[in-house]
């Protein structure tokens, strides 16, 4: 069948579309019935199924005689080590961690916060929670004592599972005493603590609350599989407020497992047995979907991966990765090739490395510029195919759907919209818009299986931050068009479309003619306020390794590129070379932030930056140019 075929037939039957979909699931309790709309707005999925994520995603596996086949590969390049774990071992050890917080009072609908790095006990502390019913709330590793003290505070967990400590080229991040300092800070207290130690740090458990990983689960009855309701939360995952209150977004057990499952074959054209990377952190939802849960439940090999695009060691050791293991897909965040493309611009660590296995690359996370596409393309040869989705939604939105049918890629867009979203463009008013043309994004309820049903203990701020502005609509947040074959363009957050004397005008379509310069490594555009025509458009670039030419004369020629491309109705008159941008752990570059030091306002340290002295960096190069006053 056509996607057309398909999303057409999930249009006119979404109902017997996804109990079809949910065929491929082992069930305790098969639904009688897919959509739950009973207490609409609010929309649930397989309410009436009984079911267990962690018997899917492991133990039928081993139950189907493929126990053998490696589930896991832990490559560190930071520690230089690989550690393979199969599905039979990944079962025991699972099962005997589960059993482990069971005999200390675990239970069903218990929340148990994880705050640990790139390891697999990461992941079997995600897959233990499953097996028993706890509901896991993954906190990034080395994320700061308060930030981690208010999701404890929000989510009131039993326990926290953490590591020792976290690696970082050239550097060991102690997680330990961020962990202590939460609990201090947090009212909300656990019951007890368990601690992975590893030998690059050894940390001091407090005794009566602190217990060693290996030392608790010795001699335990491993843990079944609990069979729960369908919409019985398995996760929250918190995602940045605006109100500085983060969001835990929960993730509904049945829809989750249906809606992954689909996507591993009909978006990423994965089979059983085949190699997965997604090259991201269990910290954000594309490890939760993609380095844990999709690839295991659609039987695949998952690489948990911990190091970084450039420096661990070199530019070179996302294609060692793939060599190594034979990955058929990466999927990984444009900034990662950003990074690589900037050290390695004529990509000469490519020739050393087999990089025969590899059929396509996924790009998702950030806006995916033309530039990186075209250098990706022609570098590995592949497909590169940019997507587009949410914490919210925990799968694409719109995306090439490889399983079902290659599409034709246009560089710019993540593709058409996938079955169980009818994606809209919007003005202010609510109204749809003609193709071509610049709006809202927003997703007609109800929102497919697995994604967001409500917001942890907030359903009031659920409605008002997701429902509200277009009733009968989910808002994405997000703008940008649809063009006459239907394909979606995502320009900018609905706060990156600025408006310059009355024409609005995207950020992201001036980051793409920058991108575009011979020059230009990273770029991210802004809009300042300004007195006379309301916002003006500001530009950082960061350059190519190895370019040496003065930096009057590169930022001349992205002005002057940009009232060509664009048109001096954009009035793009200033940029400023830096020598990094700000970013978030996960690779977002953090455009508001950036806003308010150039407006010279107050802002909060946002708790996911990678490096806070960056900022000090931004303010000195916006004063350059007469923003950021003192």
């Amino acid at each position: 069948m056509s996607y057309r075929e398909v999303y057409e037939g999930w249009k006119s039957d979404p109902e017997a579309f996804w109990m079809k979909a949910a065929d491929a699931i082992d069930w305790d309790t098969p639904p009688s019935r897919a959509l739950n709309d009973s207490n609409a707005p609010l929309y649930e999925w397989f309410t009436d199924a009984r079911v267990n994520t962690c018997w899917n995603a492991v133990d039928r596996h081993v139950k189907a005689g493929r126990g053998d086949q490696v589930a896991l590969i832990h490559d560190s390049p930071i520690t230089n080590s690989t550690h393979k774990i199969t599905y039979a071992a990944l079962k025991d050890r699972v099962s005997r961690l589960a059993g482990a917080l069971r005999a200390k009072g675990v239970e069903t609908g218990d929340r148990v916060i994880i705050y640990m790095p790139m390891v697999p006990e990461a992941v079997e502390a995600m897959l233990a929670c499953a097996r028993i019913g706890a509901i896991h709330s993954v906190v990034f590793g080395g994320f700061a004592a308060n930030e981690l003290a208010v999701r404890i505070d929000d989510c009131a967990p039993k326990c926290i599972i953490a590591a020792s400590c976290g690696l970082e080229p050239g550097r060991v991040v102690h997680y330990k005493p961020l962990l202590d300092g939460a609990i201090e800070l947090a009212e909300a207290k656990p019951e007890f603590c368990v601690i992975f130690q590893r030998e690059q740090q050894v940390a001091e458990l407090i005794d009566g609350r602190d217990v060693d990983w290996h030392g608790f689960q010795a001699g335990v009855e491993p843990a079944d599989c609990v069979p729960v309701e369908g919409d019985h939360p398995a996760y929250i995952l918190y995602t940045s407020g605006t109100t500085g209150q983060p969001k835990g977004v929960v993730r509904p057990t049945a829809g989750h497992l249906v809606a992954l499952h689909w996507t591993m074959k009909s978006i990423y054209d994965m089979d059983p047995g085949e190699v997965f990377w997604a090259a991201s952190d269990v910290g954000w939802v594309v490890g939760h979907s993609y380095i844990c849960y999709g690839p295991l439940i659609a039987g695949n090999t998952s690489i948990v991966f911990e190091g970084k695009p450039v420096g661990t060691p070199d530019a070179g050791t996302f294609w060692r990765v793939i060599a190594d293991h034979k990955v058929k897909s990466l999927f990984t965040a444009p900034t990662a090739f950003r990074a690589i493309k900037r050290e390695d611009p004529k990509g000469e660590f490519l020739g050393k490395y087999d990089l025969s296995s590899l059929e396509t690359l996924f790009l998702a996370g950030e806006r995916a510029d033309p530039d990186t596409i075209e250098w990706a393309q022609d570098k590995l040869g592949v497909p590169v195919i940019d997507h587009w989705w949410q914490t919210e939604t925990g799968f694409a939105i719109a995306a090439n759907p490889l399983g079902i049918e290659k599409l034709p890629v246009k560089i710019g867009s993540p593709s058409v919209p996938m079955p169980g979203y009818d994606v809209q463009v919007l003005n202010d008013e609510g109204h749809p818009l003609p193709k071509g043309e610049l709006g809202a994004i927003a997703v007609k309820l109800p929102l497919p299986p697995g994604t967001l049903p409500t917001l942890w203990n907030a359903e009031e701020r659920f409605k008002s931050s997701y429902l509200s502005t277009f009733p009968g609509y989910y808002e994405t947040g997000d703008a940008g068009m649809i063009d006459e074959d239907g394909y979606l363009y995502i320009m900018a957050r609905t706060d990156d479309v600025i408006n310059v004397a009355g024409h609005r005008l995207s950020t992201g379509a001036m980051e793409e003619v920058l991108a575009s310069h011979r020059d230009v490594a990273e770029c991210a555009v802004i809009g300042a306020t300004d007195a006379l025509k309301g916002q003006l458009p500001l530009g950082f670039l960061c350059t190519n390794a190895g370019t040496n030419r003065p930096d009057e004369e590169i930022v001349a020629e992205c002005v002057a590129l940009v009232r060509e491309k664009i048109g001096p109705v954009a009035a793009f008159k200033h940029a400023v070379v830096v020598d990094r941008l700000p970013k978030t752990r996960s690779g977002k570059i953090l455009r508001g932030t950036m806003v308010k030091i150039a407006d010279s306002q107050d802002y909060k340290m946002p708790a996911t930056i990678d490096d806070p002295a960056i900022l000090d960096e931004i303010k000195l190069a916006l004063q350059g140019i007469g923003y950021a006053k003192a």
